[in-house]
């Protein structure tokens, strides 16, 4: 049950807020909540033992963000072991299958602006994972994994996927191939074009795309020039 702030009744985003308002509900959705009180501390507050919507999600969408959720926190806790930030952590990934490419199209991949690209793999270089080549525009010098830049992208790949391993651990064979077609169906419908699809995968194990000979759900975002 979540903890819920006592308030009167309100309007948010042109909907009633009655009884009480959780903090980890969006503005605009209307609630009406079943509640009891509870002490906090000193503070009394109530606790919602039921939650329903006038526009109800649907339980695939509730169940869908919450494993989101939680595989998000144990990433987190991955980059956390390594020391290391999200966009770090996407950085040796990306190279690790995208050698040689210039610090713009990084910044692009990640979405950071060129001054922040720039002090990112200004600390990538200092942590002696990342080699430039010369030049005189740090936004185009090309990039390249050093060999304690690409044992690293390795060990992030090995932690990413026993994280994930474990999320589906439980599945039976056959459990596990409707998952993956489903995801296919769903991953395959996120983008239609190219730097957005890099970006998804930012953080994939390359290798394991097409290891069962089926292609990458995102290859129709490929220009078939490239």
């Amino acid at each position: 049950m979540w903890p819920l702030e006592r308030e009167e009744p309100r309007r948010s985003g042109g909907r009633q807020v009655t009884g009480a308002v959780c903090c980890g509900v969006g503005a605009g959705i209307e609630l009406k909540v079943e509640e009891h009180a509870v002490q906090y501390g000193s503070k009394s507050i109530a606790c919602g033992s039921q939650v329903n919507y006038d526009e109800p999600m649907a339980r695939v969408e509730n169940l869908l963000g919450a494993l989101s959720l939680t595989m998000s926190d144990r990433f987190r806790e991955v980059g956390a072991a390594h020391r290391m930030s999200a966009s770090e952590q996407a950085s040796l990934v990306t190279l690790l299958a995208h050698p040689d490419q210039p610090v713009s199209w990084l910044g692009q991949v990640l979405g950071l602006t060129s001054s922040g690209v720039t002090r990112l793999v200004d600390r990538l270089v200092a942590r002696g994972w990342v080699t430039r080549t010369p030049g005189t525009d740090a936004r185009h010098r090309r990039l390249r994994l050093t060999s304690s830049g690409t044992k690293r992208a390795r060990l992030l790949n090995r932690d990413r996927e026993a994280v994930l391993a474990d999320a589906v651990a439980g599945l039976t064979d056959a459990d596990r191939a409707d998952l993956e077609r489903l995801l296919g169906n769903l991953v395959g419908a996120l983008h239609d074009d190219l730097m957005s699809t890099i970006h998804t995968c930012r953080l994939c194990d390359r290798t394991v795309c097409r290891s069962s000979g089926v292609p990458c759900p995102l290859d129709h975002t490929v220009p078939a020039d490239v």
